[in-house]
């Protein structure tokens, strides 16, 4: 594979591709939702995102929540425009390694 071939290194490690795989249908999902269906800590979620956050990929947003009686606020987390090109690129990658294993 070459340079330009999609193959992308920060998104292939398993949680972050299936971060990755929940965030792209949609346009954010709730850190508790994303906690709740990978089934991690809040800690191991948390840096697997600030990883995805310093290289562009992913938005973390706190806000106050109107649906909430008390000051807790929610953290809701998003592919960025780059991030979204990086998973398709990826996935793309990944279908061209499969397709050439003649299974």
């Amino acid at each position: 594979m070459d340079a330009d071939d999609g193959f992308d290194e920060q998104i292939h490690a398993p949680t972050r591709l299936r971060i990755c795989g929940l965030l792209r249908p949609v346009d954010a999902a709730e850190f508790s939702a994303l906690r709740s269906t990978l089934g991690l800590t809040e800690a191991n979620l948390s840096k697997t995102l600030r990883s995805l956050t310093d290289i562009g990929y992913v938005r973390v947003t706190k806000a106050s929540s109107a649906t909430r009686g008390d000051q807790r606020r929610t953290t809701t987390v998003a592919l960025t425009s780059q991030g979204r090109l990086a998973f398709d690129r990826h996935v793309a990658a990944l279908r061209r390694i499969a397709g050439g294993l003649g299974g």
